[in-house]
């Protein structure tokens, strides 16, 4: 995790399933203790979500909004963008692109 002026940013990889949701879980809930504006999650790197993983992102989304903070998506590859539209999770969460994050000046590579 990286904390920069108003964001914290979390690198993920490989799967978010029944085993990584509770790493998940901790990493975002720790994220969320120096209140930031924004949670960014670099999902650059995960190959595979279940319901499992996707019930998990919900719960986190929610904690950011109760923490009045706002949890975002970034860098979905294709695999999770079909996930989240095919399960009408799309309109549920913030979601940010490169062209997005190039264009607000926000685009910066993510590290753990």
């Amino acid at each position: 995790m990286r904390h920069e002026a108003d964001k914290a940013v979390v690198t993920l990889a490989g799967e978010i399933d029944i085993g990584t949701a509770p790493r998940l879980t901790a990493a975002v809930e720790g994220a969320l203790e120096s209140n930031p504006v924004r949670v960014e999650l670099d999902m650059s790197g995960v190959t595979f979500c279940d319901s499992q993983g996707l019930g998990t992102l919900v719960v986190l989304n929610r904690a950011a909004t109760r923490s009045r903070s706002v949890l975002v998506l970034a860098e979905l590859t294709d695999f999770l963008d079909r996930l989240l539209h095919v399960t009408g999770l799309h309109q549920a969460f913030t979601i940010q692109n490169d062209d997005a994050a190039d264009a607000d000046g926000t685009g910066d590579a993510a590290t753990s």
